[in-house]
């Protein structure tokens, strides 16, 4: 496979018509707690929009690029400096994250969009494991006008700002709303992992942590 991804459908487009149904269904699956996470360290309760800034400030959406495979991901808020995997979907249909043993990696969702290509990007990490934190842990406490960076394959680095932070609750939750695009045709990024309480009966967190940014610059 070359590290430019090519799609018959023009690049950057998630998935389309019975694909991208199944892939909501997952992520909706997945939101609700089907897939959950060992015991481990509570995340704490926080379900505001993360650091209000008036989106009149933030700067403009850049051109999307063409697709490339992304290698590593940087959030210079949280100190973290993660590889990045492509990942498929699991057994009940949502994005598989990387497994635990690779809790510092974080997992992309390969057959949808490229960071940095029109759509929105899911990349997906672990907020901890039964002993440790995990490269998501702080995910929470980014703020809006924050960055995130992607190192792709065909040596560009894609800037992404920050202009939502939520903490979704995982009754009634919305798959759509929380990673389908924001604009038509902007480059945008979800950044996903669990969040909430640990709820011990269920093996689960209560929420998700999503964080949305769009891209805003390139570099290299």
């Amino acid at each position: 496979m070359t590290d430019d991804l090519e799609r018959s459908t023009g690049t950057g487009r998630l998935v389309t018509g019975v694909a991208w149904a199944v892939l909501l269904l997952g992520l909706w699956l997945w939101g609700r707690g089907v897939t959950g996470v060992p015991d481990g360290p509570a995340a704490g309760d926080v379900f505001a929009v993360g650091g209000a800034v008036d989106p009149a400030s933030l700067p403009p959406a850049a051109k999307p690029l063409s697709a490339a495979r992304p290698q590593r991901v940087d959030i210079p808020q949280l100190g973290v400096t993660a590889p990045v995997t492509a990942r498929g979907l699991d057994a009940d249909g949502a994005v598989d994250p990387p497994p635990y043993d690779q809790a510092n990696v974080v997992g992309w969702y390969g057959a949808g969009t490229a960071p940095g290509a029109a759509g929105a990007a899911l990349l997906v990490g672990h907020v901890d494991t039964r002993t440790r934190p995990a490269v998501f842990y702080k995910l929470s406490t980014l703020e809006t006008g924050e960055t995130v960076r992607v190192v792709r394959a065909d040596g560009k680095v894609a800037r992404f700002t920050i202009d939502d932070v939520r903490v979704l609750p995982r009754e009634d939750f919305d798959a759509r709303q929380a990673y389908a695009p924001h604009h038509r045709g902007r480059a945008e990024l979800r950044l996903i992992t669990c969040g909430g309480t640990f709820d011990r009966a269920r093996g689960t967190y209560t929420a998700n942590v999503v964080v949305s940014a769009y891209l805003t610059g390139t570099d290299g």
